[in-house]
């Protein structure tokens, strides 16, 4: 492969990491921020903290979104090998392991449940007895 094509995607690579973390801090600092208001406010201590978890929980989902893309570049562009295609399966795996229960845990059910299932439930507007 040409170095500088390689030089490139390591580049890329490492920026879109470097974004994934960047994601993550940010946003648990702005849950903390947010929670910090929230106990000092009216909100109950309650709905502060499920606000926190939730507010974490999409940051480090989105950051581990930007990490699995950068791994995915590195893998395909720079070292497409047995070896490190067998370290990426793994570390999707991992990945989307931490995203679905990430996921449970915040909205409180699977991401392949769509919102419609949540509304079906009885006593919901528009419901007809």
């Amino acid at each position: 492969m040409d170095e500088r094509f390689v030089a490139a995607a390591h580049a890329v690579t490492r920026a879109i990491e470097a974004g994934g973390v960047c994601v993550i801090v940010v946003g648990i600092l702005y849950a903390l921020i947010r929670f910090g208001r929230a106990i000092l406010g009216e909100a109950g201590r309650d709905g502060a903290y499920r606000a926190l978890r939730s507010d974490m929980g999409r940051s480090i989902l989105l950051g581990l979104e930007m990490l699995v893309a950068a791994d995915i570049i590195n893998t395909v562009a720079v070292e497409p090998t047995l070896s490190s295609v067998g370290v990426l399966a793994v570390i999707v795996a991992i990945r989307t392991f931490l995203s679905f229960t990430l996921e449970l845990e915040i909205d409180g059910r699977w991401p392949w449940q769509g919102r419609a299932e949540q509304g079906d439930r009885p006593g919901r507007a528009g419901d007809v007895r």
